[in-house]
């Protein structure tokens, strides 16, 4: 049998590696880096290999299933289909359209017919009830990026390959190889930086992998970024080291950022933090003295109580030290398609734009206002419990289990089993599907075309490409894209047997009129050859800063280029290069260092800077391997060490009577886990980190491997009334914790 050379881009993280996948047959024979790649350049982690096991995996749903009398069976499509309609319609009829509810997981991200069409499912139903995996861990920073520069994608990143000083608070790139970061074989990056003569520091409370190859790494008390980051900022200012540098005409706000970190000395925040003033001092030092020098913070700087705070004072810092917007410093990327900075901006009025907004609705039981569209997560359950106009009666789940991933997962699990109807589409019967009426399959990555529609716009390096299939789907199978809309057209009333292409050609029809008017019908010929996500991806192509124009420009992008360009690992677009004022979408058309809901935040831990610290806090952590919930059911990263363990730094062991290698109960109030002891020197002392996404003996899910080593669950513990409250985010981090040996 002959064998077959495919490039693809890996689907399971934001680092986006390509892959060289040899197959014969319908057998996947071996995964490795693409050396061609014109953005991973070879770069590969063991997630990428574990395409295969998710591929064959035999736990991964095939067909849809029908829960009969509490026991799922399967069904066809049609069936689903007839059942949702059956089922759905008369309790919209009964309790209007917010009585549904929708959440997407992270997996979307990567998968453009679900990202492209969620959307219109959400439209369909109408609803003020949509949730999503941004608020456990990254509005924070979208947030912060909107308010600052005009849209929730525009995002400053590290421009690491020119940079000679990276200060990385609260992430761990080494593992993630960048989150709202975009960057592959980060440790070979930052291995160059160094062997230039760079530096790279890290401030956490762990000791992690990327800390441990850094010159310099400093622990800092849970949930005490935005104070460090405050006094970073006074000190720049009491020195006299601010310097816009290129930036300075396009910026607004300084006078009024330096009023509000007044209260913010180092000496009143260095016991809160753990760190001396004079480090504090120092770093603030180095950074405005360095002249290519980057801040980068992640993960642990946004799933806080103070999470949009640490997120905005990162680029104010990085603002103030001339460092947004230069080589070396904080770019911009130009992403090829479904860059909304790229847009909509008229030549005469550079920078200008609506600007993002909040609070358009609010929840109706804790009143936690919208954001980007969305209510926070951990107002989930208590929707669904708390009767009244507008209780969650039915719901929609993509791609998610956030009973495993958001706070209080037991809370939630039992708000699901009180919901009226639940459909879920997801490849797994996993611990929050097990609770749906109807489960829908989405296709495995290998039969599904690729193209990151928001990574690009998060990349360390300007790219273009595409993944075409590497097996065709099931005959029966519909493609995601489809699945959406037959799911909208049930919501509209149209009824399950709807042909999905002729609703998807009416509703490109009406985009392509939107946006380009008079020259709609010459848009839609020109992208005739395509359907679905390739088509709007065609467009989006064409329109965008390096298309073709739709003919006007021959040496411009097309899908077609970018598809034949494949084995060739991509189209590069060359380095980040400055973009302000342009791609600006700021109503002022400035950089707004001081956004008003962020300066009155900040009085909020002006109040809080001098308060005591809890004796004992918990944090999460990811490993490479386990980074999100359903990894742990693929063989070939479950095998090795147990990573479901509880760090405790030896003087915290021996203050609790803790053993190595021994389970120990961790309590928050009425909340609960137990956790096997693993006794490190890398936790800060008064800090455990137990990591997230575990918790796999829950009955009814269907997930072998990973129940063989379930693990504890970190969300069990964690209170869902705990958020950030300009954002909604999660507080998943700086929590107080009792713990004790278990009996």
């Amino acid at each position: 049998m002959t064998e077959t050379t495919h490039h693809r881009i890996c689907p399971l993280c934001e680092a986006c590696c390509g892959l060289e996948i040899k197959t014969r047959g319908n057998q996947v024979i071996s995964i490795r880096g693409h050396d061609a790649d014109v953005f991973s350049a070879g770069y590969i982690c063991p997630k990428g290999v574990a395409l295969k096991d998710l591929h064959e995996d035999p736990d991964r749903l095939r067909k849809p299933l029908i829960k009969r009398d509490g026991v799922f069976v399967e069904a066809t499509w049609d069936e689903a289909y007839a059942e949702i309609e059956r089922r759905l319609l008369p309790i919209l009829a009964a309790h209007g359209r917010n009585a549904a509810g929708v959440v997407v997981g992270n997996p979307s991200a990567h998968k453009i017919g679900l990202l492209t069409y969620f959307g219109k499912l959400a439209r369909a139903l109408g609803t003020k009830n949509v949730f999503s995996a941004s608020t456990l861990d990254q509005m924070p920073k979208q947030l912060a990026s909107g308010l600052m520069f005009g849209h929730w994608l525009s995002v400053a990143l590290p421009d690491i390959a020119r940079t000679d000083y990276l200060l990385v608070l609260g992430a761990n790139p080494l593992a993630s190889n960048g989150s709202m970061w975009t960057v592959p074989d980060f440790k070979g990056k930052a291995k160059a930086l160094q062997a230039r003569g760079g530096k790279l520091v890290v401030i956490d409370p762990r000791r992690t992998e990327t800390a441990a190859m850094a010159d310099a790494h400093h622990f800092i008390r849970p949930g005490a970024d935005v104070f460090l980051l405050a006094a970073m900022v006074h000190t720049l200012f009491a020195e006299k080291l601010v310097s816009l540098g290129t930036v300075s005409e396009w910026v607004v706000g300084v006078d009024a950022v330096q009023q509000a970190v007044a209260p913010f000395t180092p000496e009143a925040v260095a016991t809160r933090c753990g760190i001396s003033a004079d480090t504090i001092r120092s770093l603030a030092r180095t950074l405005a003295s360095t002249p290519r020098a980057a801040v980068y913070g992640r993960i642990g700087t946004c799933t806080q109580q103070y999470g949009t705070l640490a997120s905005w004072l990162i680029d104010v810092l990085n603002t103030l030290t001339g460092h947004l917007d230069v080589p070396g410093g904080m770019l911009f990327a130009k992403s090829a398609a479904f860059g909304q900075n790229t847009a909509g901006n008229p030549a005469n009025k550079p920078g200008v734009g609506k600007g993002v907004s909040t609070g358009r609705h609010h929840a109706r039981v804790s009143g936690a206002p919208e954001v980007y569209g969305e209510l926070p997560m951990t107002c989930l359950s208590e929707e669904i419990e708390t009767p009244g106009e507008g209780q969650i009666k039915a719901l929609f789940t993509v791609a998610t289990n956030p009973v495993l991933s958001s706070p209080d997962g037991p809370r939630l699990a039992k708000a699901l089993d009180t919901l009226e109807f639940m459909v879920s589409m997801d490849i797994y019967l996993n611990e929050t599907t097990r609770h749906a009426d109807v489960i829908l399959p989405g296709v495995s990555p290998l039969e599904d075309l690729h193209y990151d529609v928001a990574f690009p716009q998060l990349s360390w390096r300007n790219h273009a490409r595409y993944s075409p299939p590497v097996f065709e789907r099931a005959p029966d199978q519909p493609e995601e894209w489809q699945t959406m809309l037959k799911l909208a057209a049930i919501v509209q009333g149209k009824g399950a047997a709807v042909d999905a292409n002729a609703l998807d050609d009416a509703q490109f029809a009406e985009d392509a009129q939107r946006l380009f008017g008079q020259h709609a019908d010459a848009v839609i010929a020109a992208t005739a050859r395509y359907k679905g996500p390739q088509r709007s991806l065609d467009m989006a192509l064409r329109a965008g800063p390096y298309g073709d124009q739709f003919g006007l420009k021959t040496d411009g992008l097309n899908l077609a280029k970018v598809m034949a360009s494949n084995h060739a690992g991509g189209i590069d677009l060359g380095e980040l290069q400055p973009r302000i004022p342009e791609m600006l979408r700021t109503p002022s058309g400035k950089v707004e260092l001081a956004p008003p809901s962020l300066l009155q935040d900040l009085q909020r831990a002006a109040q809080d800077v001098r308060g005591l610290a809890p004796d004992l806090v918990i944090i999460g952590r990811r490993d490479v391997r386990t980074n999100n919930s359903w990894m742990h059911n693929l063989p070939i990263l479950a095998k090795g060490p147990f990573r479901c363990t509880a760090l405790v730094h030896p003087q915290d062991a021996a203050r609790l009577g803790l053993q190595d290698g021994a389970m120990a109960s961790l309590h928050n109030g009425p909340r609960s886990v137990r956790a096997q002891v693993h006794i490190s020197d890398e936790m800060m002392p008064g800090v455990v980190s137990l990591p997230h996404g575990w918790g796999h003996d829950l009955p009814g899910a269907q997930l072998q491997v990973a129940a063989e080593r379930p693990g504890a669950n970190l969300n069990a513990l964690l209170d869902d009334q705990l958020r950030d409250p300009l954002s909604g985010n999660a507080v998943l981090g700086g929590v107080a914790i009792t713990m004790t040996a278990a009996i």
